[in-house]
């Protein structure tokens, strides 16, 4: 489409970007029902209302928008920007997510060469940098629910992609979390199902480190998938359909500080058996993890590792994790110490088998400061430690 100038437009394209600013989508749906408004119309510096949108951090609009047909890749802004630069400048993870459904590409750069992902991490936006990295499109995993060449069934039933796809998109590497959002997917909860699925993470993962553009952060992440759901068909083959037992593992804290250490070991091998030892990201996530002592207190985790290498997050401070799966933002906290936080009854519940050992310590650490230690301060607030190596820079 040419570009239109704020003079071409409509007395209602010029409302229409007003109704944006102020957020009134039901004026808007009512503009765009008539034919006085192009969904892609331009005003004199080149931005779509899908670009004013999600620069507002307006999600409800963008929704709006997309499904009236707006061009989620136009760009033709002076300095080449896109709607997915503007959600990542805004710092809202939801309408990035929500852009790269809809087929916003994640590679295109602006003028001055950066990405979305580029633009976001300069101002900040670590969220959203989080969620274009790890970006994986339905299409390319439904790929699998066809079948190919002389095959006469699909490597993966058309059933399992759905689930699957959103395990694949979590952001939060959490090994409880994961097999959480397994066990709320009855099809998954099946050994044949899983089967197939570790086996498409495992092609996908191979895939990741041999295309043209190798993708070593997707890589690790469809590898490490793999492994929970791998260590998920090993529990439902040995306990009879369920998965419970495998979480209390994962959760089970060690007796003298409450630390994880089945959960630390797990995703420990995960790192150390990824197949591809000539992945500069691996080299790096192995250096430090054998740099470091189980469970000793200062130093970084496993989890924390894998985390910020997947995610690029370089510090969780100032946020709480749920001391049960991870999630960040968790604001409920354990009624006795005060200490731990969960994002859910559900996660309180689950955890309180392996915390009440620790519960009372820290009860009496609250009355007693001088009994702080490294474990004790880092289960307060349920803050994981900080990853004081670069490995952003890898990205």
């Amino acid at each position: 489409m040419a570009a239109s100038q704020k003079e071409d437009l409509s007395a209602s394209e010029r409302k229409i970007l007003q109704v944006i600013a102020a957020g009134d989508v039901q004026e808007a749906s009512h503009l765009l029902a008539s034919k006085d408004v192009r969904v892609n119309c331009l005003d004199e510096y080149g931005m779509t209302p899908l670009m004013h949108a999600a620069y507002k951090g307006r999600a409800d609009m963008c929704c709006l928008l997309l499904q009236h047909g707006a061009d989620v890749n136009g760009n033709q802004l002076e300095y080449g920007y896109t709607a997915l630069m503007f959600a990542g400048l805004s710092g809202k993870a939801d309408i990035t997510s929500m852009l790269l459904d809809a087929g916003a590409e994640k590679d295109r750069v602006n003028s001055v060469g950066r990405t979305a992902a580029q633009m976001a991490a300069f101002v900040g936006q670590h969220d959203c940098v989080t969620v274009i990295n790890n970006f994986f499109s339905l299409a390319r995993l439904e790929y699998y629910t066809r079948p190919q060449g002389v095959e006469g069934e699909p490597m993966l039933p058309h059933r399992l992609a759905g689930p699957l796809h959103k395990i694949i998109m979590t952001t939060n590497l959490n090994p409880v979390k994961i097999v959480m959002l397994v066990k709320e997917n009855p099809v998954l909860v099946d050994v044949a199902a899983l089967e197939k699925c570790y086996q498409v993470m495992d092609m996908l993962c191979e895939q990741c480190v041999k295309q043209q553009d190798m993708n070593e952060i997707l890589a690790v992440k469809m590898h490490y998938i793999s492994c929970v759901l791998q260590k998920c068909l090993a529990f439902l083959q040995k306990r009879d359909g369920k998965l419970d037992i495998l979480v209390k593992n994962l959760l089970r804290g060690r007796d003298s500080d409450g630390f994880p250490q089945y959960q630390e070991k797990f995703i420990r091998d995960c790192i150390k058996k990824f197949p591809y030892c000539e992945a500069t990201l691996l080299q790096q996530q192995v250096r430090i993890i054998r740099m470091i002592e189980i469970g000793s207190g200062n130093d970084p985790t496993a989890f924390s590792v894998l985390t910020q290498a997947i995610t690029g997050q370089m510090t969780f401070a100032d946020a709480h994790y749920c001391a049960t799966c991870g999630e960040k933002g968790a604001d409920k906290r354990c009624s006795l110490c005060k200490a731990v936080t969960y994002c859910s009854l559900m996660c309180k519940q689950l955890h309180w088998f392996t915390h009440k050992k620790m519960c009372r310590c820290m009860q009496e650490q609250d009355a007693d400061p001088e009994m702080d230690t490294p474990r004790l301060k880092e289960l307060k607030g349920a803050i994981y430690p900080v990853v004081i190596f670069d490995l952003i820079s890898l990205q």
